[in-house]
């Protein structure tokens, strides 16, 4: 069965800085929270570093070529603000930016668009020194970078994320501290929300001041909150406001959802007048990153009351990093999005799965589940856009193998295998795949798994989703 999508939908793959460059030092950069933190003992899973990466650095001509033999239309990268801006003095790193200045040439020249993330986690360490994402005047300071990069890039550059997962920030850098700068202070966690919430705006504002046909948006990660048991309906939809709502309300809605309201209270920082005016600028675009859904069920944990779940399916299917195939959430996040806000126009910023991919003796790297998890996905993206979502493009994660944040090394996502010894690029099967996908705008699913997919599109009494939909919509 064809699957075909329309000609003006964009494919795309995507990277982040610190994933993939390496050169920590050079040109002049300086560190970032996670060249500090992933130097402390215990703090990376495998023990590796990001000091050489996929050494993006100093090779991204070959990368770059690369893409374009995949035929990608868009390319989606983020800024290291580090890199560009070297030290608390606000001194602009002229070698750092001129790097960027080279991507953005060497993309347009093949003839794939950029799309520039100015933050993807790499906060400059001294900028953490002066508090962080803690503190209030980091937003401007991020609003400075943003001009920076605006103002030397912006002639070429014309769609900017400005936050990518401001969620993941949050959870894994305040609450369970398993990311850089690696606390556990819930009560804080709020703020630095907040923080985040207002540089997005803040740098959105500078970017339209200097870059009048700039499209600009933020990267989500969203996903269904799928309570364990009936009982635990309720405790989903507070899960779906502090995590999905958190950020998408404030900037879609202009508010935050009522059960963050209620906390303004206990924890520690201040709504002022005119924050969410300037969070809440119409964007034009929403960045959605999925993966999964969560299952949650009640617990005594502190702080957070619930734990993850396994899935009830017996038969459920996992990635390396634990997380279900379950490509039925996709279509529900994107339904909740046109539904709840209006149906934005949405870009796919990062939609992909990590597997223990194996080099074969002839030096092929032959992975079919990654593309059978790319089809399945892609197929409730069809069903999406059949339904009325206004989907403008899609980024597969990720472009190369690369440094897997607090999990190092030890996990694969790219469509192009990296040897980490020899740096040797070799394209998967998924890569080949996903090419024709980029040139031909479609693929060719078979017939039983186009059935299967099809009637789990169709079912809407899947492990409570029903139920728990109710309650979103009566919050």
């Amino acid at each position: 069965m064809r699957i075909q999508f329309p000609e003006n939908l964009i494919w795309g793959a995507a990277t982040a800085a610190f994933q993939i460059e390496g050169a920590p030092d050079a040109d002049g950069k300086a560190p970032s929270i996670w060249d500090r933190f992933t130097v402390r003992p215990g703090r990376v899973q495998d023990g590796s570093h990001a000091g050489v990466a996929c050494d993006h650095y100093r090779r991204y001509a070959e990368d770059l070529d690369l893409m374009a033999a995949l035929g990608l239309g868009a390319y989606r990268f983020s800024i290291s603000w580090p890199r560009v801006v070297s030290g608390p003095d606000r001194r602009v790193n002229r070698r750092g930016l001129a790097f960027y200045d080279r991507l953005v040439d060497g993309l347009l020249e093949r003839g794939i668009r950029p799309f520039a993330t100015l933050y993807h986690w790499d906060l400059p360490w001294f900028e953490e020194q002066r508090g962080g994402w803690e503190a209030r005047s980091t937003v401007w300071r991020f609003a400075d970078y943003a001009e920076v990069v605006a103002r030397r890039l912006g002639d070429r550059v014309k769609h900017w994320v400005t936050i990518n997962e401001p969620l993941t920030v949050v959870a894994a850098g305040y609450v369970s501290g398993d990311h850089a700068p690696g606390r556990r202070n819930p009560l804080m966690a709020f703020r630095v929300a907040h923080h985040l919430l207002m540089a997005h705006g803040a740098a959105l504002e500078r970017l339209r001041g200097l870059v009048p046909d700039a499209r600009v948006g933020p990267a989500l990660n969203l996903f269904p909150v799928i309570p364990r048991r009936r009982g635990d309906v309720r405790l989903a939809e507070r899960i779906d406001a502090l995590a999905n709502r958190l950020f998408a309300d404030p900037i879609l809605a202009g508010r935050y959802p009522t059960p963050v309201r209620r906390l303004l209270s206990v924890f520690n920082w201040t709504l002022r007048p005119g924050d969410l005016d300037l969070i809440g600028q119409p964007v034009d675009f929403v960045g959605v990153n999925h993966y999964s859904r969560i299952i949650i069920e009640r617990s005594r944990l502190p702080w957070l009351g619930f734990r993850l779940a396994r899935s009830p399916d017996p038969k459920a299917v996992h990635t390396d990093m634990v997380w279900e195939i379950y490509p039925r959430s996709f279509l529900d996040t994107l339904t909740w999005l046109r539904e709840r806000y209006h149906n934005p126009p949405v870009y796919i910023t990062e939609n992909g799965a990590a597997f223990a991919d194996r080099v074969e003796p002839d030096g092929s790297v032959r992975d079919e589940a990654r593309r059978d998890y790319l089809e399945a996905y892609l197929f409730m993206l069809r069903k999406a856009m059949d339904a009325g979502s206004d989907i403008r493009g899609y980024f597969v994660w990720s472009l190369l193998d690369n440094f897997e944040w607090a999990l190092g090394l030890s996990k694969r996502f790219g469509l192009v295998h990296v040897d980490y010894a020899s740096l040797k690029r070799t394209p998967k099967s998924s890569a080949h795949w996903y090419a024709s996908v980029c040139r031909t705008g479609g693929f060719d699913l078979p017939e039983p798994m186009y059935r299967s997919l099809l009637a789990t599109a169709l079912d809407d009494s899947l492990d409570l989703i029903e139920e728990h939909e109710l309650a979103r919509a009566k919050s």
